[in-house]
């Protein structure tokens, strides 16, 4: 956690407080999180620009925004206009939002939630949001489904981002990332890294770890939910 407290009350004060912590060294991320007001997708009472995770019932968390952020950082050069983004449980949708405006019009958002109510609150807070014409012309879904399966029927993807730890990278998820893309993955049980795999032209695999983090777990909607 960078800061605490409600000293920032506003999405921009939030984003200036990446910038000034070299989080966001990107202008395009700026402008997208700028962009895509992160209150939206914070449920009501909660601080939603505090530098910390939220709960967002289920046993499920919205990351904290410095880990939205160096998501957004590393996958940048796979979130171009026209490339394909999988959001891997997406949760409240503000992730898949941003990787929406990214990609654009041409391009295709993916969110894959196994957990109903999640993904009908994240359509809710989309439509209030920036990401709501994409989320009406159909460049930006979310889905109900396993995310360890990933989505099989917009692959392959230039970014996947997977908002859950897995004690290992799941299969599916490589299967499915194009020649040239990134995952972005906390893998890990008690301890965890955020993991950067990189697919390289010839179809091989690169690794290595960026940060050491915690996630809840990437597991079934049945063990999510008992906690």
């Amino acid at each position: 956690q960078y800061w605490s407290g409600s000293a920032v009350n506003e999405n921009k004060g939030m984003v200036d407080n990446l910038q000034s912590y070299g989080i966001i060294t990107s202008r395009k991320v700026g402008e997208v999180m700028e962009t895509i007001d992160r209150a939206l997708f914070v449920p009501g009472g909660l601080q939603p620009y505090v530098d910390s995770p939220m709960p967002i019932g289920y046993n499920a968390t919205i990351s904290a925004p410095h880990m939205h952020a160096t998501c957004l950082q590393l996958l940048e050069k796979n979130l171009q206009p026209g490339m394909r983004a999988l959001d891997v449980g997406s949760g409240t949708g503000y992730l898949t939002g941003c990787f929406a405006l990214m990609v654009g019009p041409q391009g295709r958002a993916v969110g894959v939630e196994h957990i109903p109510e999640l993904v009908s609150f994240s359509i809710e807070n989309i439509k209030k949001s920036a990401a709501a014409q994409p989320l009406k012309d159909g460049s930006l879904s979310v889905h109900c489904g396993d995310g360890r399966q990933g989505w099989p029927d917009f692959a392959p993807y230039d970014a996947i981002h997977v908002g859950a730890a897995a004690p290992e990278i799941p299969q599916p998820l490589i299967d499915q990332l194009k020649p040239g893309g990134r995952m972005v993955i906390p893998v890990g049980n008690i301890f965890q890294d955020l993991k950067v795999l990189d697919k390289n032209s010839d179809g091989s695999i690169s690794i290595r770890t960026e940060t050491s983090v915690r996630y809840v777990p990437l597991t079934s909607r049945e063990a999510q939910l008992r906690g």
